[in-house]
């Protein structure tokens, strides 16, 4: 096992958590950007491993967020050495900053990152901050909110944005980071990576290659109800057990489950910024890649 090249750091996230993890043949690590099919992912995962639509514990308890510092990393790791199944772990750390175990599957999903960026915007919104702060001991936000850019003028700006990417994975530059190191690593045997438009396209067909690829077998007569259990629908209306919440850190559960398609980016940037896009895109990550994603 490699220890991690690159540590990453937040207000309420580090990823040195995942050294020492000790980690067990067949553990699924679930690696996606914000708003990217994290919680989706692991609603699969859920189902392929445990073989049923009726979770047995909330899913944020069955697949912890490892690097997140709202809860202490030994409670964290104790739960998980409690579970007798499968592991499937959450992280929003790109793979060089979690530990490479042959004996580990790794996953990262990939959506169009306009349409991330959008999702992330709503998101913002729905956080409580006073929560948040509370659970990860930083200070209380003073005084009244900011006023928030309206979204169109928001996702443009965010287009422009230059930023450390390593310091503010959710940027532009983070975005491309994380995605062209999973790219990079495609080949290995034990990485998959997923487009969030290929769940949208071909759910079924995605969770049953997912299955075949990680050794996981499912009955025929099992797989209607367990795809159906992966839809959007389905999710929006199990919020109250699906939504990443345990703690009281969103607003409203169920508008998490927003609207979860595809487009709605690119759908609020004119011509000129569409093409400021490609060209900062360009600029971030190989031909080969942006021709996988924008597609």
């Amino acid at each position: 096992m490699l220890a991690p090249v690159h540590r990453y750091r937040s207000a309420d996230e580090d990823s040195a958590r995942w050294i020492g993890f000790p980690f067990r043949d067949g553990d699924i690590v679930i690696s996606t950007r914000s708003k990217s099919g994290t919680t989706w992912m692991q609603m699969i995962c859920a189902l392929l491993v445990l073989g049923t639509p009726e979770l047995p514990a909330p899913l944020t308890v069955l697949s912890p967020w490892l690097d997140w510092l709202v809860e202490p990393r030994e409670t964290v790791y104790d739960r998980l050495a409690t579970q007798p199944h499968r592991r499937f772990v959450k992280t929003h750390t790109p793979l060089d900053g979690v530990p490479l175990d042959p004996r580990v599957h790794y996953v990262v999903v990939a959506r169009h990152p306009l349409d991330m960026a959008v999702s992330l915007y709503h998101q913002a919104g729905n956080l409580d901050r006073v929560r948040l702060a509370e659970l990860t001991g930083q200070p209380a936000p003073a005084g009244p909110p900011r006023e928030r850019l309206p979204v169109q003028q928001w996702l443009s700006s965010w287009v422009d944005r230059e930023v450390d990417p390593r310091a503010e994975l959710d940027s532009l530059p983070g975005v491309m980071l994380h995605l062209s190191d999973a790219w990079a690593r495609r080949h290995e045997p034990n990485v998959e990576l997923v487009h969030y438009d290929d769940l949208l396209a071909d759910l079924g067909g995605e969770m049953r290659r997912l299955a075949e690829r990680w050794g996981i077998p499912v009955s025929p007569e099992r797989w209607p109800e367990l795809v159906e259990a992966a839809t959007f629908g389905r999710m929006r209306e199990r919020a109250d057990r699906l939504a990443p919440d345990t703690l009281g850190v969103l607003r409203d559960r169920r508008a998490f489950f927003r609207q979860g398609g595809s487009g709605q980016g690119r759908n609020l940037l004119d011509a000129s910024a569409q093409g400021r896009y490609r060209e900062r895109a360009a600029a971030l990550a190989p031909a080969d890649l942006l021709t996988w994603l924008h597609r």
